[in-house]
């Protein structure tokens, strides 16, 4: 079996700011005169203790990228981290608070110095992909939407929705997804996490997404089982997010494994990797040891994460001959989709 942490992987499920290491976090907080109090454990790791502290550390974290150089640093730690773990294609997801309320300027500034940190890391290409914030409200997500669409795209080729599937629902935001679906972006919405079906269905409903973040849920319904699996849906699956967070007690009862039995378009991602102790190499370690994968899996994930991947045929055909040995070209910003 080949080194998996140099088997190349595609990520499709990734924050930016869930992505920081906490040794960068502990350093701009000094800088910067933060308070952090609470934000660390005592082996320097993030603390948090279920799904409610962790969203609250999180944005505690996020108050140290608020000026754009800081956003450029994070962009390429989290780019060399992903590469060291063979990693040759990602999508992150951006959600500066709620894409500053409105504040077009400052989203571009933030967007720009993104760009800017990940092009300081070659080899690796990289799409991103704004999500504005489910337990931040409607209002926020519509100026904040109003806002991104405003400004120059770069490499954002998708448009999406994260946080706390518990509050709100997915037809209180699907203005802004009809406004960025207009705009040409490719949608998806996190789903089916600690929502169960019912989420999955709503967001594929009122939103029309064609990804899903997590919907492992999903599992719970076999008349969605089957309509994902008919429908060609995507799931962005995290195991090792839903095992930290408490979904399922182990790899072995998760329910990866039975949706891709169930014809449904699995793809591997780790989430927010520092607060679950993880790294995509350890998700496949993992997958293998549980269910006995080996390359033949792994190269289905990575052909079924490409066909999903919201970039272009050129950068698709580039990133394919990577999972054969070759190098290709991977552009930092290839002419694709629309650039208003």
């Amino acid at each position: 079996m080949t080194d998996l942490r140099l088997f190349p992987k595609i990520e499709l499920h990734l924050h930016l700011e869930g992505a920081a290491p906490p040794a960068l976090v502990r350093r701009l907080g000094a800088e910067q005169g933060k308070d952090l109090t609470g934000l660390f454990d005592e082996g320097g790791g993030y603390a948090w203790s279920d799904f409610t502290t962790f969203l609250a550390a999180y944005e505690t974290m996020s108050r140290v990228f608020e000026d754009p150089e800081t956003y450029a640093d994070l962009t390429e730690a989290v780019l060399r981290e992903q590469a060291a773990n063979g990693v040759v294609y990602t999508e992150i997801f951006l959600s500066p608070p709620s894409l500053f309320g409105g504040d077009c300027g400052r989203w571009e500034a933030m967007r720009a110095a993104a760009e800017a940190g990940a092009d300081r890391v070659p080899g690796l290409a990289c799409r991103f992909i704004p999500v504005v914030i489910r337990h931040h409200g409607p209002e926020a997500a519509r100026t904040g939407t109003a806002a991104m669409l405003k400004a120059p795209r770069g490499r954002i080729r998708g448009f999406g929705m994260a946080g706390d599937e518990r509050a709100f629902h997915p037809r209180d935001f699907a203005g802004c997804f009809a406004e960025a679906r207009e705009a040409g972006l490719r949608l998806t919405a996190h789903a089916g996490e600690f929502g169960g079906p019912e989420s999955v269905r709503a967001a594929l409903d009122d939103l029309g997404v064609e990804r899903i973040g997590h919907g492992v849920r999903a599992i719970e319904d076999a008349s969605l089982v089957a309509r994902l699996a008919a429908e060609g849906v995507t799931l962005e699956v995290c195991p090792g997010s839903n095992l930290a967070l408490g979904l399922y007690p182990s790899l072995a009862a998760h329910p990866v494994a039975r949706l891709r039995e169930a014809g449904c378009r699995v793809t591997i991602s780790t989430d927010d990797p520092p607060f679950f102790r993880d790294t995509m190499t350890k998700e496949y370690e993992r997958l293998a040891m549980t269910f006995g994968w080996g390359e033949g899996q792994f190269a289905a994930l990575f052909r079924t994460a490409l066909e999903a991947a919201f970039c272009g045929p050129e950068t698709k055909a580039a990133v394919a001959r990577r999972l054969d040995g070759g190098a290709g070209s991977l552009s930092s910003a290839e002419n694709e989709g629309p650039r208003t």
